[in-house]
């Protein structure tokens, strides 16, 4: 299915930064970098890139047509690596919901291609391959891109975002959601607000490289699908299959880093003890406990590591680590069903907070909260979580990132709020503007056009 080139088994720094400039030359393309930050025994990958299209599934629809779509596609390549992105609305597929909040960026619910090329890095090898149906001239273009640096001349200019609703809104649906909690509707519900530009012309690849650089994490992707780009720093990871043993890693608990060690150090030991930070990441432990359960009942499930820390760029966080056994006869489709989204994104309940989640938030959440990851020959799989991401359509320009937090009965409305800020605030600092924020003074209708 795929071949190594004759005389070329890896990449060096310079070929990586001019794949990177030149990316736009391919149609679809998904850059993987682990930054090697990755601090566990989880990682296979320190880099994987898949370039151009041999063969690719779109989907931007509901109901139960898609899982045979994707189950069909996948069986028709089973020798070949797919690179697949999945859409927080994927969720309407699986279960009886809808989303009516405006769809700005028309990301699709699904997208998978086979890449005609391959970077594949680990700590063992690297091995650059292609496609076994592309021709001399496919290869030698190809290989041109490696040894030509393209400047882009488009003219930049740093984006103005604002909030999509103010900050008294924000409160005031807190207060809501709080009011769902005491009813005992809900346990924990995920709450996000977006911050967009309009009429933003950017570089993504440019974009991408200053993101990767001020905020590398562990589960960095690039993706290009058309029109659409994604340009995330996620440091989570939502579901990993290896060897038949499936890996879940949520993140919930958050705070600020400080550039002196002590108060840094301080800082993340109140983390690792805060009572309000670890209730809600053992709850979202017990939601992926109950998932994988449902995915296969003889399988040994374990909580490898809870409510580790572990520290980045710009913030602490605190992350369980779950694993369960799984038989190879289980498909991924059907892991999908179980698992997806992801609970540190909806809370729990899953299925009444999904709804809540509609209800109270503003904007469609598109690819935001979703996933992008691979599917590799051997039918083992990893996928990150959609946080800390920017969402580019570059036909109607429009930029957008979203950032929140898990809401409990305990939360303070107001530091909820402050933490969508910290983490947007570690995002746009690229666009080197400090009034590249502008939260917005008045509360736009649920289903405005803006």
């Amino acid at each position: 299915m795929y071949r190594k080139f004759k005389h070329k088994k890896g990449l060096n720094e310079t070929e990586l930064n001019n794949l990177l400039s030149n990316s736009d030359y391919f149609a679809s393309h998904c850059f993987l970098n682990s930054n090697k930050l990755r601090q566990d025994n989880f990682r296979r990958y320190e880099m994987l890139i898949g370039l151009g299209v041999v063969d690719e599934l779109k989907i931007q629809e509901e109901g139960s047509e898609p899982i045979l779509k994707i189950s069909e596609f996948l069986k028709k390549h089973t020798k070949a690596w797919k690179f697949v992105y999945l859409s927080y609305d994927l969720k309407n597929t699986f279960e009886k919901l809808s989303s009516t909040n405006e769809d700005i960026l028309n990301f699709r619910d699904v997208y998978i291609f086979i890449p005609k090329f391959i970077f594949i890095k680990s700590a063992e090898k690297e091995e650059l391959l292609y496609h076994h149906s592309l021709n001399s001239n496919d290869i030698n273009e190809f290989l041109n891109l490696l040894t030509s640096a393209t400047t882009n001349q488009a003219k930049k200019k740093n984006p103005n975002f604002k909030a999509r609703i103010d900050k008294a809104t924000y409160l005031k649906q807190i207060e809501k959601i709080q009011q769902n909690i005491k009813e005992g509707n809900i346990y924990e519900m995920n709450f996000c607000q977006e911050f967009y530009s309009k009429n933003s012309e950017i570089v993504p690849n440019e974009v991408y490289k200053e993101l990767n650089n001020s905020s590398p994490a562990p589960f960095a992707a690039f993706f290009k699908e058309g029109c659409r780009y994604l340009m995330s720093a996620s440091p989570e990871r939502y579901i990993q299959k290896y060897k038949g043993t499936l890996i879940s890693q949520p993140i919930k608990g958050t705070s600020r880093r400080e550039n002196d060690a002590g108060r840094d150090k301080l800082i993340k030991q109140q983390l690792e003890t805060d009572i309000k930070e670890r209730a809600e990441n053992i709850m979202i432990v017990d939601l992926v406990r109950n998932d994988f359960s449902r995915i296969n009942e003889s399988s040994h499930i374990n909580v490898e590591e809870l409510c580790g820390i572990y520290s980045f760029a710009h913030v602490h966080q605190m992350i369980s680590t779950i694993s369960a056994t799984v038989p190879d006869k289980i498909s991924f489709i059907e892991i999908l069903k179980t698992t997806f989204p992801m609970g540190s994104m909806t809370g729990a309940p899953k299925l009444m907070a999904m709804q809540l989640i509609d209800e109270f938030e503003t904007s469609r959440r598109a690819l935001f909260s979703g996933s992008v990851g691979y599917i590799s020959p051997q039918n083992d799989f990893d996928f990150n979580v959609i946080i800390r991401s920017l969402l580019y359509n570059k036909e109607k320009k429009y930029l957008s990132l979203s950032t929140g937090g898990a809401i409990t009965y305990l939360s303070d409305p107001l530091k909820e709020y402050e933490e969508t800020l910290l983490k947007a605030e570690a995002i746009l600092k690229i666009f080197d503007k400090s009034e590249a924020l502008v939260l917005m003074q008045e509360t736009p209708k649920k289903h405005s056009t803006n």
